[in-house]
C-alpha cells in the first residue's frame, strides 16, 4: 500500500481508497480533484486487490463477484481509509454490512465498443475474425450476433489487451467505452455497441464511492460530486440484476437513461448459450414520472429495476438463469 497526500489547514485529510491499475487511479484521482476542489484535504490510499493481482486467470476462478472491491471495502471496515472509488459494475448488488454508496458521479459512456486493428464493424468483420474478450455476456452477444467469429479470453489492464491487438494476436477487442474515455484512449473506438443490439454491464461507465454508513462527514464532503440523474438510472440497473439474482459476472446486460420528458427509461437482456445458439430475451420499461416526480428520489428506480426483472424472468429468463447456475456460471 502506498499514499499521496496534499494537506491543508488543520482538517484530517479524507483518505480516499484505489484499485492500483492505470484505469482505477486514473477515475480516483478524478474524485481527489473534485474534493479538493471544494477544499477537502485529501490522501490517495492505493490498495492491491486480488482481481488485480491474478490478472492471468478467469475472474470466476478466483472468487467472482467482488474481486475488485473486497480488500478496498475491508479498509472501509478497518478505518484505513474513508471512501473507496469504484468502477460500479464490479460492486456485487448486495451491499455489505455497515457500508453505502454514498455518491455516484456523472456517467461516462455506458456502451461497450470494438477496438479494431483495421477500420470496420462487428457487422463487418471477415469470418474467423479473433475477438478478444473474457465476458461471458460479450461472448454470448458476439455469438449471437456473430456466430463465425472466433471469440479468445484476454484479461489484463487496458494498455497490455491493447498490446496484444496491436502484437497481432487479436483482430479486434471488446472493450468498456468509458475506460478508454477516461484514459485518452478514444481514438482507438472503431464502434460504439449499443443497445439493443449490445446490451452493456449493468452500471457500466458509471463510478461508484463508498463509504462507512454512519460517516456523516463523508457524507456531506461527497454530495456535490453525486450526479442525481445517473444516480437514479443505476439504481434501477442494479434493482433489475438483484431481482434477477445475478452477479456482476452473469450473461444480464442492462441500460437506464432518461428521455427528452424525463422519464426513466430502463433496458435490458439476459443470454444463455445452449449448444451452438444463443438464448436472448430482452425488455423495456419507462418509469411514469419524471426524475422531478414525487418517486424520484424515493422507491422510484428500485421499482422500475423490478418491473423490468418482473417482466424478463416472465419471459423466460428464470429458467435460463437456473440452468446456468446449475452449471456453475
Amino acid at each position: 500500500m502506498d499514499t499521496h497526500s496534499q494537506s491543508s489547514g488543520h482538517e484530517r485529510p479524507i483518505r480516499v481508497g484505489t484499485r492500483a491499475s492505470l484505469l482505477a487511479r486514473t477515475q480516483t484521482g478524478w474524485v481527489v480533484d473534485q474534493l479538493r476542489g471544494h477544499g477537502h484535504a485529501v490522501e490517495t490510499v492505493t490498495i492491491s486487490t486480488q482481481g488485480d493481482s491474478r490478472a492471468d486467470v478467469p475472474i470466476a476462478a478466483i472468487g467472482g463477484d467482488g474481486v475488485f472491491v473486497r480488500e478496498l471495502e475491508r479498509a472501509l471496515l478497518d478505518g484505513r481509509i474513508d471512501a473507496a472509488v469504484h468502477s460500479l459494475k464490479d460492486l456485487p448488488t448486495e451491499e455489505t454490512p455497515g457500508l453505502t454508496v454514498a455518491c455516484v458521479p456523472v456517467r461516462a459512456m455506458p456502451f461497450d465498443v470494438l477496438v479494431a486493428r483495421e477500420l470496420c464493424t462487428l457487422e463487418s468483420l471477415r469470418s474467423g475474425a479473433v475477438v478478444g474478450t473474457s465476458s461471458v455476456r460479450r461472448v454470448a452477444q458476439v455469438k449471437a450476433s456473430r456466430g463465425d467469429l472466433v471469440v479468445r479470453g484476454i484479461r489484463g489492464n487496458v494498455d497490455s489487451r491493447l498490446r496484444r491487438l496491436d502484437a497481432g494476436e487479436y483482430d479486434c477487442l471488446i472493450l468498456a467505452g468509458a475506460g478508454l474515455e477516461r484514459l485518452g484512449l478514444a481514438n482507438r473506438i472503431t464502434q460504439v455497441l449499443r443497445p439493443d443490439g449490445f446490451w452493456p454491464a449493468v452500471s457500466q461507465g458509471a463510478l461508484g464511492i463508498q463509504i462507512r454508513c454512519d460517516d456523516v462527514r463523508m457524507v456531506r464532503a461527497l454530495e456535490p460530486l453525486d450526479d442525481a440523474l445517473t444516480h437514479r438510472a443505476v439504481r434501477a440497473e442494479r434493482s433489475c440484476l438483484a431481482a434477477l439474482a445475478g452477479g456482476c459476472l452473469a450473461p444480464i446486460g442492462a441500460w437506464g437513461h432518461h428521455d427528452a420528458d424525463g422519464r426513466l427509461e430502463l433496458g435490458g437482456c439476459v443470454l444463455e448459450e445452449v449448444e451452438d445458439r444463443v438464448i436472448r430475451i430482452a425488455a423495456t420499461v419507462r418509469a411514469d414520472v419524471t426524475a422531478g416526480g414525487s418517486r424520484a428520489m424515493s422507491d422510484g428506480p428500485e421499482s422500475l429495476g423490478k418491473e423490468l426483472a418482473d417482466r424478463l424472468l416472465s419471459q423466460g429468463a428464470d429458467a435460463m438463469l437456473s440452468r446456468m447456475r446449475t452449471r456453475g456460471h
